[in-house]
């Protein structure tokens, strides 16, 4: 896919892997929808970082797992910039609950992470999909976990969330194609100020393991899953339902 003249809708855009595939997006020339849920000023330092690459932003906020919310959000990158070319479902959230801790997994944290990660990519791509298809070339990306494969991670519900999108990734690529393909990118751990508050103390050492741990020797940074995820829009026009590993290695290692 040619990316100048686009025009892509990354949500959860205001930091991370979003800010970063999103300025990937903005240096090839297409046009940005930045969305966020609670990081506003965030998301305005997203816009301006897109708008300083030549490109055009559209600063919308709006709560994923809120059917209402997102289907405003496509209507208003359509009549913005004519049509939607690419979407990246990045938008995540978690709670750090142990595994063993079942009975710290709430109802309540169970229903939140289920409905931003798994519910939101589903009403974000069903919003998107009819302008998706009029592209002629469109391009979904979902964002999901290493979690998803090996059920680690912050907490069950998580991992289940993320085991959810890899599926669903392939239910949808087969459903939306010829005209839209469809893939995955599964980070594993991610230098980013996400984790760093999840973790709290715990965060240094962990990323020094994990490193240590690594075939190719560090953590990953927001800037390589964001380098993935713009291969499989711009550079794999005959893949679709597939989703890519970026652990440099860490899910092989043992």
């Amino acid at each position: 896919m040619e990316l100048a003249g686009t025009t892509a809708v990354v949500t959860g855009s205001a930091v991370g892997v979003g800010r970063a595939t999103t300025i990937e997006l903005a240096k090839r020339g297409s046009n940005v929808v930045v969305n966020y849920s609670r990081s506003e000023d965030d998301a305005k330092e997203t816009v301006a970082l897109v708008e300083a690459q030549g490109a055009r932003a559209l600063l919308v906020r709006a709560d994923v797992s809120n059917d209402a919310e997102v289907r405003e959000m496509m209507a208003a990158a359509v009549k913005e910039f004519g049509g939607i070319d690419v979407l990246v479902n990045n938008a995540a959230t978690t709670a750090f609950v142990g595994f063993a801790d079942l009975e710290g997994m709430t109802e309540e944290k169970w229903d939140h992470i289920l409905a931003v990660n798994l519910k939101g990519p589903f009403f974000c791509t069903r919003a998107a999909a009819e302008a998706l298809k009029a592209s002629g070339n469109g391009a979904i990306v979902n964002i999901a976990s290493i979690a998803g494969v090996k059920s680690i991670g912050s907490s069950i519900a998580y991992a289940a969330s993320k085991a959810g999108l890899i599926n669903m990734t392939v239910g949808l690529a087969r459903t939306l194609a010829p005209e839209v393909r469809v893939n995955c990118v599964a980070p594993g751990f991610i230098d980013s100020r996400w984790l760093r508050r999840g973790l709290g103390d715990f965060y240094e050492p962990v990323r020094q393991r994990t490193a240590e741990q690594t075939p190719l020797g560090r953590v990953s940074t927001p800037e390589d899953v964001a380098q993935i995820a713009l291969s499989l829009i711009e550079g794999a026009d005959f893949v679709t339902g597939q989703c890519v590993v970026v652990d440099g290695g860490a899910a092989i290692a043992n």
